[in-house]
């Protein structure tokens, strides 16, 4: 979509097409050049962009704020912390994620669509491209998606937007192909794939993972066709046991492309470990709300998520943490400021911690949600909801051994289950539980919320706020769309809504 680049680009060819006209293949052949894309490193790659995108500005600053898991003092970082307008952050995700990572997942699609030996490449790539576009349409509504990732091969520089029906419609229907073609006895990326290392079986259930959320994600505008996708993913087989859990395995280094873009992404640009939590550039800090919670409900996940700087580390002892309150513009001294609960540096900031990209536990507090709306009827819902628990509890393993939490006995028995309770009650219980154990996943928590109203969150009202103080159900797009796209996307506005963060997407209504 950056119609000037491709059009200059085009020129400077044409130029050099008149000039040299002898010769021309021979002489204009560069050796070093890869002829044929190969999809293998192309995928890695996708896999890589299409986590790292704009995590700081996206999840920290823009959902994390919103859904007050972060806080700062600071107002033109407090975007979401404050409901905001800023171009810089809101429309990082969409600027970003079509040159990279949705430019070479399709790239990778091109590759292989005409090679039956490849199958299971090409369905892996469409179950991945499938999980970058929900997450694009989820934070923006209708968004290009037939048109899109075609300026190379069919120099279509200017691609329509899709409505998000459609797209959710599409996506839908890609996991359910992509999954019944996986074909165990056929090649895969092997560790090319640095989710699964091409485990055919695990990106099956990835795949009715997805399928899963995506289904739940229509309750609230189809509920009839949300109840089709979700028995359909049911019936394929989710996610149950933590060693089928999609994890981004990263290192530390040698190049930041490697390291977990929680981490990199957000020390570098806010929560400097040299800053010890003192001077934040952007004067973050974990939100009252989330502490507060953790604190109150005596959450073990707390020593793992949070830690205040004491001197040179970071404690993470329960009873020192200490959340920033949102929609706050006085800024607290130095000295106050580092008494503040940062994320956890040891944890989930630590540059090699995987990324859980979808899990147990989010699965099964899903089919706890099904079982309440008598849509699965296999478990009950008070079991699935305390397996989501424990699973969460273990999970917390991911960042190494000491740091799993074994006996989840004591939370459940302070915190039961209201099995007794009305369906919105147990909505409440269940999708409060999302909130926390998805914590670092911030996009997917500011889906979920948007669709289910849980937890039932507080507003601020900060002074000249732009949503008359109310929580924000999207991102506004990119100002560049309106020079360089702006047909299509006063189309997707008229059609949509007003480009405003106010406006409520499809799922959404």
């Amino acid at each position: 979509m950056k119609k000037r680049t491709y059009l200059y680009i085009a020129a400077v060819l044409l130029g050099s097409m008149t000039a040299c006209t002898k010769d021309f293949e021979e002489i204009n052949t560069n050796p070093n050049s890869v002829e044929v894309a190969n999809p293998n490193f192309i995928f890695s790659q996708s896999q890589l962009d299409g986590l790292n995108n704009s995590y700081f500005f996206t999840n920290v600053l823009e959902c994390g704020g919103m859904l007050q898991h972060y806080a700062t003092y600071k107002e033109a970082s407090g975007v979401g912390d404050k409901y905001l307008n800023n171009e810089v952050y809101f429309s990082a995700y969409f600027n970003r994620g079509y040159p990279t990572a949705i430019n070479e997942i399709q790239t990778v699609i091109n590759a292989l669509k005409n090679s039956p030996t490849d199958s299971n490449k090409l369905n892996i790539a469409r179950i991945w491209k499938a999980y970058i576009y929900h997450r694009m349409t989820d934070l923006y509504g209708d968004v290009p998606y037939t048109e899109a990732a075609k300026a190379y091969t069919n120099e279509h520089f200017l691609p329509k937007y899709d409505t998000q029906e459609f797209i959710y419609k599409d996506l839908l229907k890609e996991l359910d192909e992509a999954a019944t073609a996986l074909d165990p006895a056929k090649v895969s990326f092997g560790k090319a794939d640095l989710i699964y290392d091409g485990n055919i079986a695990k990106w099956k259930k990835f795949s009715y993972s997805l399928m899963l959320r995506l289904g739940l994600r229509l309750t609230k505008v189809d509920p009839a066709l949300a109840k089709t996708w979700v028995t359909k993913a049911i019936a394929g087989g989710v996610i149950i046991n933590g060693t089928d859990n999609a994890l981004m395995k990263y290192t530390d280094g040698p190049n930041d492309f490697n390291r977990n873009p929680a981490g990199i992404d957000s020390r570098s640009l806010d929560f400097a470990k040299d800053s010890f939590g003192q001077k934040n550039t952007e004067g973050g800090k974990l939100a009252k709300t989330f502490i507060d919670v953790l604190q109150a409900t005596a959450d073990p996940r707390i020593s793992v998520y949070a830690g205040v700087w004491q001197g040179t580390t970071q404690n993470n002892a329960a009873d020192v943490q200490k959340g920033f309150p949102n929609g706050t513009k006085i800024a607290p001294s130095a000295a106050e400021q580092g008494t503040y609960s940062e994320p956890n540096q040891s944890t989930v900031f630590r540059y090699d911690a995987p990324l859980m990209i979808l899990g147990n536990a989010e699965t099964q507090l899903y089919l706890a949600e099904a079982a309440i709306r008598g849509w699965y009827t296999a478990e009950t819902d008070k079991d699935l909801y305390e397996k989501a628990v424990k699973a969460s509890f273990l999970n917390m393993g991911i960042y190494g051994p000491t740091y799993a939490i074994t006996d989840a006995t004591p939370y459940l028995t302070a915190n039961p289950y209201n099995a007794a309770g009305t369906f919105d009650q147990k909505m409440n219980q269940i999708h409060s539980q999302i909130w926390v154990a998805l914590f670092v996943d911030e996009q997917e928590i500011y889906s979920n919320w948007r669709r289910t109203g849980y937890p039932a969150l507080v507003p601020v009202n900060f002074p000249g706020n732009v949503t008359n103080g109310t929580i924000p159900r999207r991102l506004r797009y990119p100002v560049s769309e309106y020079s360089v796209n702006s047909a299509n996307l006063a189309e997707a506005i008229k059609r949509q809504g007003a480009d405003t963060f106010t406006t409520k997407t499809w799922w959404d209504k």
